[in-house]
């Protein structure tokens, strides 16, 4: 396994033989209609409607008129457009926000990350405690898929989302240190981030647009999904 760096150093053999793989699966890069199909529209759909549904504007005047419960609808029907979290986070996800006061604790803590000043660290991690916080039925709500889904969808400029295994598999094989913990915590997302602009830069050529780009790269790399698929198929 190579040596894990925290310096941002990459395995660059092990980037070029990925990128190459890469490249047989989308020969035009992330403007490859297949790439599209695949790895773009699902997400897409995702944003737009979170932008119709959550943009800042309509968000605040939620906010201000306490229309908790409306907002964590509006996220849902964000949330089902996609497919990144399990059954089981779904579900304690729901249950989480259905209570009013739950609701609040969600809406309130999102948007903080989202829209409010301050440095990115207290408002990741007083968004991890207010997912934390949420209501529990069955299953733990608090996972790297609940924290990182809203964020990634809202704002990928920003914002990367963590799938553990295949972003752990990536790092390895890439021979970059996630400093990851199972816990969600602002450490390993700074080093998730860091790790997405490291890649942006390196395949700079092939122009990756945001953290969607560098998030699907990635997950070529590290998922089960593309490691038992082939190019030709």
């Amino acid at each position: 396994m190579p040596a894990k760096s925290k310096t941002g150093e990459l395995n660059h053999r092990a980037l070029a033989k990925h990128r190459k793989r890469f490249l047989r699966f989308f020969p035009r890069a992330f403007k490859d209609q297949r790439y599209i199909d695949w790895e773009v529209t699902y997400k897409m759909t995702a944003h737009d409607l979170w932008a119709e549904l959550l943009n800042e504007g309509d968000y605040r005047a939620l906010l201000a008129s306490r229309d908790y419960e409306e907002i964590a609808g509006r996220a849902l029907r964000v949330e089902a457009k996609t497919n990144f979290l399990f059954s089981f986070e779904k579900m304690a996800l729901r249950d989480g926000v259905k209570s009013r006061e739950g609701a609040r604790t969600f809406s309130e803590g999102l948007f903080q990350l989202l829209h409010e000043r301050g440095p990115l660290k207290e408002r990741f991690v007083q968004w991890i405690v207010s997912v934390s916080d949420l209501p529990r039925v069955k299953s733990r709500v608090l996972s790297w898929p609940v924290v990182t889904l809203f964020p990634f969808i809202a704002q990928p400029s920003k914002h990367i989302i963590m799938k553990p295994t295949a972003m752990r598999n990536a790092a390895a094989e890439l021979g970059y240190d996630l400093d990851y913990s199972s816990k969600p915590n602002f450490g390993t997302y700074d080093r998730l981030l860091h790790f997405s602009e490291v890649i942006k830069k390196e395949i700079a050529d092939l122009k990756p647009k945001d953290h969607m780009d560098t998030q699907a790269f990635l997950w070529v790399i590290g998922s089960s999904e593309y490691e038992h698929l082939s190019p030709e198929d």
